[in-house]
């Protein structure tokens, strides 16, 4: 009776087992924290750690990694892609969206230990989230000597071209003109196509033509695209044995548009290689691969971030504060 009474609990523990494997299985690879993230290869679906990443991405002339903004996932990933990347290729330039070229001899001070954090902070008008995202980044690269090149167009500057367009910069004194691209809005129509959806919500809406208004964000986008594909240029100009990692908002490289297309249309004898970010809902019992290889060579999946606002007017007011700084530009 003894035995029989064990067996029954052997095969019920077992069942058991067995029952959460069958619950857990079809989702094992979901990350288990917004820091986790798996990396595929959009080609084939295989899964990659960050080593194995590095080592796939190690000949080309520049990756660039996508990112969303504030995520704790796009960001370890990154920072250990460029770790990996180190070891591999030693000779390596670090060029950030997220730093506008004007504060190029304010980051410049902070990596030669002429000013403190602190100071770099304010001195460069670094993102809000620095700390938090971007600093591993730096202070590895500090550490090791690698260049850390302000990539981004200013930010005053891009706001302007928004408000008055793109003959603005006409207005610009020749030492900063002479700082941005020759041609500044060179353009792609699908990144041209993606942008009125992104903004207006529906493919060009059927018009060829958009209003003065969005033409005039469409071109401030195109200056910060621009301008970071040139600055990466400059970077391989004055390092041409180094590898670049480039960091920017996903929006500025999925699909191979945005600075990437730029990148290739002004040197296309460079090897470019995209590593982009996807939201990998809950719900879901697989990445969704199928619907998003299109994005990048490689495909890191990544847990949603939580909803900011569930309150319309709080949102609204807070997007009005967060964009009132931009009011105050003086174009003139």
């Amino acid at each position: 009776m003894a035995a029989m009474k064990t067996l029954v609990l052997l095969l019920t523990l077992v069942s058991g087992l067995g029952g959460c494997a069958m619950m857990t299985s079809v989702s094992e690879n979901y990350p288990t924290t917004l820091y986790d993230t798996l990396v595929l290869d959009s080609t084939d679906g295989s899964t990659l750690t960050p080593a194995t990443l590095a080592r796939k991405l190690a000949r080309a002339d520049v990756v660039v990694i996508g990112e969303y903004h504030g995520h704790q996932g796009s960001h370890l990933l990154q920072s250990r892609v460029q770790q990996e990347l180190f070891r591999l290729r030693p000779a390596q330039v670090l060029t950030m969206e997220q730093f506008n070229l004007d504060h190029q001899q304010d980051l410049d001070r902070y990596l030669q230990g002429q000013s403190g954090e602190a100071e770099m902070i304010e001195d460069a008008d670094a993102w809000a989230n620095y700390r938090g995202s971007y600093r591993p980044l730096v202070e590895f690269a500090r550490a090791r000597g690698i260049p850390v090149i302000a990539a981004n167009a200013p930010a005053g500057i891009v706001r302007c071209v928004g408000r008055k367009g793109p003959d603005y910069l006409d207005q610009l004194p020749g030492d900063m003109r002479a700082r941005l691209p020759d041609d500044p809005f060179l353009d792609t129509g699908a990144y041209r196509a993606k942008f009125v959806e992104a903004i207006t919500g529906s493919h060009g809406s059927g018009d060829p033509t958009l209003s003065e208004r969005m033409n005039n964000s469409y071109k401030a986008q195109l200056l910060r695209d621009n301008t970071m594909a040139s600055r990466i240029l400059e970077a391989r100009k004055h390092s041409p044995e180094a590898q670049i990692l480039h960091l920017t908002g996903t929006f500025h490289s999925e699909d191979s548009l945005g600075t990437v297309a730029l990148l290739k249309q002004r040197a296309p004898e460079l090897s470019v290689v995209v590593v982009s970010p996807v939201f990998w809902p809950p719900g879901e019992a697989e990445p969704p691969l199928e619907d998003n290889r299109s994005k990048g060579d490689y495909l890191y999946f990544i847990q949603p971030l939580p909803e900011e606002f569930l309150d319309s007017e709080r949102e609204q007011a807070a997007m009005k504060a967060r964009f009132s700084r931009a009011a105050d530009t003086d174009c003139n």
